[in-house]
């Protein structure tokens, strides 16, 4: 089991910026390959962004790319996702996921371990 915590969540203006983090308690962290994925209100839980175990490959929601961008620090157990231009589309609880894997999945049934989510709010 690994034990994940988000932060970094709050109320922004549209336009704004925020910089997510994601906490990991595993040890051995670097055989994780992690996503992030985002839920509103009458929606699905939809896929953000992913970044594979190492670091060395990324993918993106097409709505978001080239606004956010996910990194990793597996010495610090860490992965972030810096989210430039939000706009109140953004808005919705953001969540992180890992599994044992190389690389990342955009299903979010691919992900066996769960944070439990920090709130994203965009308004003016």
């Amino acid at each position: 089991q690994v034990q994940l915590v988000e932060s970094g969540g709050g109320l922004v203006q549209p336009g704004g910026s925020l910089r997510l983090s994601c906490a990991a308690s595993e040890g051995t962290f670097v055989n994780y390959a992690v996503g992030w994925f985002r839920q509103s209100p009458g929606k699905e839980r939809e896929f953000v962004a992913g970044i594979s175990r190492l670091g060395s490959a990324t993918n993106y929601e097409d709505s978001v790319q080239g606004r956010f961008a996910i990194s990793r620090d597996n010495a610090k157990k860490t992965v972030y996702l810096q989210m430039n231009s939000l706009n109140s589309e953004d808005t919705a609880v953001y969540y992180c996921a890992a599994d044992l894997a190389y690389r990342e999945s955009l299903s979010s049934d691919k992900y066996r371990y769960w944070g439990q989510g920090t709130q994203v709010t965009v308004s003016s």
